[in-house]
């Protein structure tokens, strides 16, 4: 992902978006928005199995939204803030752009 020129290829925006849809994946999203969460945790608030949860995380980690740390037998997932800024910052550029005027036509 491309941070700095606000651009975001295609493929990468459509993947990001399907990930975001699937109403599980954003309650992750929004359980992590708080910070950095124990596997343990995550099961327990969002009433899912781990293997279910863990399908999820696999996912949106693959997306290059999250990131994983281990200690121990735990795993710890966060937010990528570099890929929500990548995120925000294309649609900043969708919106600044499409207040536009069309060019006339001949």
């Amino acid at each position: 992902m491309r941070v700095l020129d606000h651009t975001l290829p295609a493929d990468q925006a459509r993947l990001l978006f399907k990930v975001l849809a699937d109403p599980v994946r954003l309650s992750v999203i929004e359980a992590l928005a708080a910070g950095e969460r124990c596997v343990c945790e995550l099961t327990g608030e969002l009433g899912l199995a781990q293997s279910k949860l863990s399908f999820h995380l696999k996912v949106m980690k693959d997306a290059g939204l999250l990131e994983s740390r281990q200690e121990g037998r735990w795993i710890y997932y966060r937010l990528r803030a570099e890929a929500l800024q990548t995120l925000q910052d294309w649609l900043a550029g969708l919106a600044a752009r499409c207040q536009r005027p069309a060019r006339p036509c001949r």
